[in-house]
């Protein structure tokens, strides 16, 4: 019996001593890294943003974010699926990281759902098609009307193959049975600025990215999701 009291106190003693070094170890004690798997300014570069800055005062560490664009955001990803887990380095996903491209990409370098822990639903993007002032259509019928009549004229843009943008007017073609270009940019805001610059005719992309360029006429709305 005094064997047993006498390991009974030092395994108090230890859980005591060890409490107060749990205690200092709480997440997080080093700024957070917030991976973006696209380019800088599209949707999903300004929703982490906005989120980065709710976090960096709420955590009081601060959330930076680090865009690491290309292959429809699986660089990115890629990056997140092989960093420590420790809960220093998140992403921002979307249904094109963790849905779309496992059954786009022959060899995915990461399992959508085996390799994540989901933390949040962040948001749900209203999608836009949108053209460039200088096509001559107000509405999606008249929009297709003018691709039958001039095949070789019309580019869409896409911040990447296999992005909801290329699937949207990929789509869009099936059931129009209308046949454009797709120009693939690494991410949605050159995409957009092309569009804009009428380097390429139409965008189906989020509203956060498209609509500020509608209110000020340098796109013309045709529909919305």
């Amino acid at each position: 019996m005094k064997t047993i009291r006498r390991l009974l106190r030092v395994c108090a003693l230890t859980v005591a001593c060890a409490a107060p070094a749990l205690a200092q170890a709480a997440w997080p004690e080093k700024p957070i890294t917030l991976i973006v798997p696209w380019a800088a300014g599209g949707s999903t570069d300004i929703l982490a943003r906005v989120l980065s800055e709710g976090l960096t005062q709420s955590l009081g560490q601060p959330v930076i974010v680090e865009n690491r664009s290309g292959a429809s955001g699986n660089i990115g990803s890629t990056f997140v699926a092989r960093a420590k887990p420790d809960g220093y380095t998140l992403l921002v996903g979307s249904m094109s990281t963790h849905t779309m491209n496992q059954a786009l990409y022959g060899n995915m370098p990461f399992d959508g759902v085996k390799d994540f822990t989901p933390i949040a639903e962040l948001a749900l993007v209203t999608n836009t098609m949108v053209v460039h002032p200088s096509v001559p259509a107000a509405n999606v019928k008249e929009f297709i009307d003018y691709v039958k009549a001039n095949p070789d004229k019309v580019a869409y843009a896409s911040a990447g193959q296999g992005s909801t943008n290329h699937l949207s007017a990929a789509l869009f073609e099936k059931a129009a049975d209308v046949k454009m270009m797709h120009i693939p940019y690494r991410g949605g805001a050159p995409a957009v600025l092309d569009t804009v610059a009428g380097r390429t005719q139409v965008l189906f992309s989020a509203g956060t990215q498209t609509l500020p360029h509608v209110q000020t006429g340098k796109l013309k709305l045709l529909a919305v999701t």
